[in-house]
Parts: structure tokens; C-alpha cells; sequence
């Protein structure tokens, strides 16, 4: 210390020089505990392979990639002409640079596209050294795509397998994800001694100690969320349930009800509450609230005991009891019905099965990013093919189910920029914990799957897209799509990465009743998921006839949400006015309030 004339006191500075330099040393250390416990629970991992591992995806991406640079190196002039153009961009990124240290105003290369976020702090512009990471980066990972989509010789399948392996790869090696080429993350780490990093390395230890044989990564405070307090609280009561299934029925909120009810068959990978997240984003409410006597399937997530159910005991047990309790409840033949995901493709299997067999309890479907053709069905076919098939069958044969995580996994690569990398950043490198979102909590809550089931499910839909061809059978009965002639509300998203656009296009055109067809922005979730209130994205209306593009260009636009459209819709299929019915009222015994227990099940077995 320093006494100034005033009599003050001041820091010298190479005192707080000192301590700064003890504070990052005494980090560094800390850093470097935390990292070897890391390593060390990593080491201790025996089980981290298998299908959807890192290790799998790994050898996956070899085979992949080196068959298209096979395709390249056997032919070394058109080689040389690809490599010369990424080397005329870096040779121009060069030479703007040196123009710009030099002080002239000078243009990018090139540019992230529009909602880029990985770049989106000012330093990435603003500061030479950032920008020419960011260039460098941009000008070789979209050379490498148009390198891998131009390879000629390769079949369509090898190519989407290859650029799928290389998105993945490109979305690691973002500069964004190294602390030294992130601008925001060195500036964390200059300010707080590298008290960022150590945070970080505490987070991931952390989150390794919460996975199972794959790493998990926090996408949100899950303490911020509890289901049946502020998630799934729409007051109802379940009123059946078997091994498979609780039935809720919801409370009516308006004086008067349509008289058809409506059964909701949300998916079973993940749980039915992504319908009723909060309050102000509940679709169920808002049907409950639109006059609708709303009954919703909570599908248990599955253990070792139920093994052996199969995608039929799912519609006998699932779609098909609920029905037939639904009867039971108000006496009633016809009601309307909606599905959303796998839980729709099991919906329109078993309208199928029930049109094959004179059933015509069901008057209008509802169908929710329902894939019924999957022979456009995205970036999920790269896992789906006989020898992944397989193992995964193999794997799934020592505990009868598949782990939540492996699925999760999944869904998390076909949106890496989105779902893992952000993260990474956000957690690890910044130190900082995510931030509460109620879409995210739903979404790291994941659900086991029944290996018959889901073996199924693959292998007869996404690898043999059996349904659309007319070759599946349930129960011995042939199913046949285009039997299906009531009305049906077929619902895309513009930018679905799980149930393509194109391909629910082209499924809607195999039902033989009257389809109308709408497609939501935004993608798979957040288009379904989009209340009036928001008043975001938009939506198209129109029939299914031509190629999508084509119906594009001539389908009617609406700002908003589609919600009101299919109130409007479903209401005209839903019969009239009737007094509101109770849950409690009806000959099926309340046995618990919604949202029921089976929802409340962790993937922990």
C-alpha cells in the first residue's frame, strides 16, 4: 500500500499485479483437479459405446466421409480445381486482411448466414484477430459441403449420410467453441482470472455424474421446473389406465361443451406434457378452453417388464382401450382424434386397422408432425440401416428397452449448432448455468423405449416404410391407408428436422378422406407449440396436390399461430353445444388427479 499526501491509501500496482497473478495461478490449479477428476470418470467408463455413442457415430463418420474421398481421390485433376478455389478464397482472405491492418475499409469474404448465433458477439467483426478465425472457418466448412453434395458417383443415401457426419464435424470445429479464437469466452477468462474455466470444468464434472453411458448436457435449470407444479398442471383426473396408458380427462372450462370429445395421442418418446408446458403455452388448455372435452394419453415409461410389448399392443392397449373407455365414460360411439409425432404414425396404423375391420368410432383425425411415408424422412435415416439395426436390437435385448439417452443423443445431432455447441460454450467455457426454459426441461426428461416396440418402429417404418407401401400388417389385418375416409387436419413445420415437411406432404396424399393441409413455421416443436398469444411465425392452408414447393407457391398464408384455424375446423366436427361433464360424473372412477404418476417416471431404471 501507498499513502497518498491527502493521507489515503492506494494499491500499488504491482501488488494488484501480484494478486491478480496468484488469483489466475491458484484457478489454474483448480482448473487442473477439477480436469483429472474428469478424465478420471471418463476413464472409468466401460460402456460408452454401442449404437448413437460417440465411438459408433465416430466409425460411422470414417465410413462416410472417406468413401467420398475415395470418390475424390480417384480423380486428382478435379481434386486439384476443388482445392484450388478453397485456396483463391483463403488467398483473398489473406490479402483483405492485410489491407484492413493496414487501415483500409475493406469487405468481407464472407459471411454467417442470418441467425448464425455463434458469431453474433461484436468482437467476431470488430477485432481482426476474431474476424479472420470466423472467415477462415466459414470459406472452408462451406467448401467442404459443396465438395461433398457435388461428389459425383456416389448414390443419394452415401451422399446424406456424408454431409449429415460432416455438419457434424464442421459444428465441432466452430472457432466459437475454442476459449482462445471465442472473443467472448477470453474476455471471461482475462476478467475473472480464469474463474469461467474452473466453474466450467465443475459444471461438466457435474454433468457427467448425472448421465448414464452418454454425456448429457444441462440445456436448462432443471430446478427451475417441477411436472405438476408448474408444468402439466391443467386440472383433470385420470380416469383408466392400464400397463401401458393412464387416461386423463380433463376439467371442462366453458358453460357449454361441443359433444364430441377429443383424445389426444401425444408420442411416447418424451412425455405428453410438451402439450401442456406452462400455462400460457398449454395446448391442451387452450383446446380445454376453446369448448373441447379433451381426454389425453399419458403413455408409462417402459422397464425391463414390458420388454416384449409390441407397436400392436400399443394401438390394443393404448389408442384402442382409450377409445373404448372414452365410450364407456359418456356413453357415446364417435369422437374426434389427434396425434402427434410416433404418436400419430401409431394413430393413422391404427385408423387403418380399424377401417380394415368396419370401426368407425373415430369421425375427423388431427395429425401433428405425423410421419406416414418415411421415405423422405430426413436426417434419421443415417441411423437406420441393417447393420445399425442390430446393434441396436442386440443392445436393447439386455435390458429389454432402449435408454432415454440414446434417443436424446439423436435428436441433439440433427441439430448440433442448436442443441449441443451453445452449450458447451454457455457452460463449460463461459461457466455459466443455463438459463430456465420450460420447452428444454420437457425435453431433457426423457423416456425409455420398449425394445419390441421400438424395434418395430425402425425397422418396419423407417427402413422398410412398410405402411406406405400397403405391406404392413396389426393383428393379421392388412393395413391399407387410403381406406381412411374421414377428414383429416394434417399439420407440417417449415423447418422440421424429425418429421420433414416433404415427407408429411407426401404421406398426406395416401389418405382417402378429404386432407387439409397446413404447414406452421418454425420447426418441430416450437411450430406445434405456438399459442395466439405470441403471435409468431406464420402458417399456409390449402390441399395436398402437386409437389410442396409447388403447393407452396399457391397456398393461402396467415400470420400467427394455426391454432384458431383447426379450432375452427375441428369445431365443425365436433357436433353441438351439451352441458360441461365432470370427470368425477361419469361410471369411470376417478383414480388420481392429473397429471397422473405415470408422467412422474424418471428414466432411471
Amino acid at each position: 500500500m501507498q499513502e497518498k499526501s491527502d493521507g489515503s491509501k492506494e494499491v500499488a500496482t504491482e501488488d494488484y499485479a501480484g494478486n491478480q497473478f496468484e488469483t489466475l495461478a491458484r484457478n489454474m490449479m483448480r482448473l487442473f483437479d477439477q480436469g483429472a477428476k474428469v478424465v478420471a470418470t471418463l476413464a472409468e467408463r466401460s460402456n460408452g459405446d454401442g449404437p448413437y455413442s460417440v465411438s459408433s457415430e465416430v466409425s460411422e463418420a470414417a465410413k462416410s466421409l472417406g468413401e467420398i474421398a475415395q470418390h475424390w481421390i480417384s480423380e486428382p485433376g478435379k481434386l486439384a480445381a476443388a482445392q484450388g478455389e478453397l485456396f483463391k478464397d483463403h488467398a483473398e482472405l489473406w490479402g483483405r486482411s492485410f489491407r484492413r491492418m493496414l487501415g483500409e475499409d475493406v469487405k468481407p469474404v464472407v459471411e454467417p448466414e442470418p441467425g448464425d448465433n455463434r458469431f453474433k458477439d461484436p468482437d467476431w467483426s470488430n477485432s481482426q484477430f476474431f474476424d479472420f478465425w470466423k472467415q477462415s472457418y466459414l470459406i472452408t466448412s462451406r467448401w467442404a459441403e459443396d465438395v461433398t453434395r457435388n461428389t459425383q458417383g456416389v448414390d443419394d443415401k452415401t451422399r446424406k449420410k456424408a454431409l449429415f457426419y460432416l455438419n457434424q464435424t464442421l459444428a465441432a470445429l466452430s472457432p466459437s467453441n475454442f476459449a482462445l479464437t471465442n472473443p467472448e469466452v477470453l474476455r471471461a477468462t482475462i476478467a475473472t482470472n480464469a474463474e469461467n474455466l474452473v466453474r466450467g470444468m465443475q459444471h461438466l464434472a457435474e454433468d457427467l455424474g448425472q448421465s448414464k453411458d452418454l454425456l448429457r448436457i444441462s440445456q436448462t435449470d432443471l430446478s427451475a421446473f417441477e411436472v405438476g407444479r408448474n408444468l402439466a398442471i391443467t386440472p383433470g383426473k385420470v380416469v383408466f389406465q392400464n400397463e401401458l396408458i393412464q387416461l386423463i380427462q380433463y376439467m371442462p372450462t366453458t358453460g357449454e361443451v361441443y359433444e364430441k370429445p377429443l383424445l389426444i395421442v401425444p408420442p411416447w418418446i418424451n412425455k405428453y406434457y410438451i402439450l401442456d408446458l406452462v400455462q400460457e403455452k398449454s395446448f391442451v388448455k387452450w383446446a380445454v378452453d376453446q369448448g373441447f372435452t379433451v381426454f389425453l394419453v399419458s403413455w408409462v415409461n417402459p422397464d425391463t417388464r414390458l420388454a416384449v410389448k409390441t407397436f400392436e399392443d400399443y394401438m390394443q392397449d393404448g389408442i384402442l382401450a382409450a377409445i373404448g373407455a372414452i365410450n364407456r365414460q359418456f356413453g357415446i360411439r364417435s369422437i374426434n382424434a389427434l396425434g402427434y409425432c410416433v404418436g400419430g404414425t401409431l394413430l393413422a396404423s391404427t385408423l387403418a386397422y380399424m377401417a380394415a375391420k368396419g370401426d368407425d368410432r373415430i369421425s375427423s383425425v388431427t395429425f401433428l408432425a405425423a410421419q406416414v411415408d418415411f421415405s423422405e424422412a430426413g436426417d434419421l435415416l443415417v441411423f437406420i440401416d441393417d447393420t445399425q439395426l442390430k446393434a441396436l436390437e442386440e443392445m436393447m435385448a439386455e435390458h429389454g428397452y432402449l435408454d432415454g439417452s440414446r434417443m436424446a443423443a439423436v435428436f441433439n445431432m440433427l441439430r448440433p449448432r442448436d442443441l449441443i455447441w451453445p452449450y458447451v460454450v454457455n457452460n463449460y467455457l463461459l461457466g455459466k448455468k443455463p438459463f430456465p426454459f420450460d420447452l428444454l426441461y420437457w425435453n431433457s426428461d426423457s423416456t425409455r423405449l420398449s425394445a419390441a416396440n421400438h424395434a418395430f418402429y425402425l425397422r418396419e417404418f423407417y427402413h422398410l416404410n412398410r405402411l406406405a407401401k400397403g405391406e404392413m400388417e396389426l393383428g393379421g389385418i392388412p393395413l391399407d391407408l387410403s381406406k381412411i375416409k374421414i377428414p383429416i387436419y394434417e399439420l407440417a413445420t417449415k423447418e422440421d428436422h424429425i418429421a420433414p415437411a416433404e415427407s408429411v406432404f407426401i404421406g398426406s396424399k395416401l389418405f382417402g378422406g378429404q386432407v387439409r393441409f397446413v404447414l406452421a413455421g418454425s420447426g418441430h416443436i416450437a411450430g406445434v407449440i405456438n399459442p395466439p398469444t405470441k403471435k409468431k411465425y406464420q402458417f399456409w392452408t390449402g390441399d395436398p396436390a402437386g409437389t410442396l414447393q409447388d403447393w407452396i407457391g399457391r397456398a393461402t398464408e396467415a400470420p400467427g399461430s394455426w391454432w384458431p384455424d383447426w379450432g375452427k375446423w375441428l369445431a365443425d366436427h365436433s357436433g353441438q353445444k351439451v352441458p360441461p361433464r365432470d370427470p368425477s360424473s361419469g361410471p369411470l372412477a376417478p383414480i388420481e388427479d392429473a397429471p397422473g404418476s405415470y408422467v412422474r417416471s424418471k428414466d432411471e431404471a
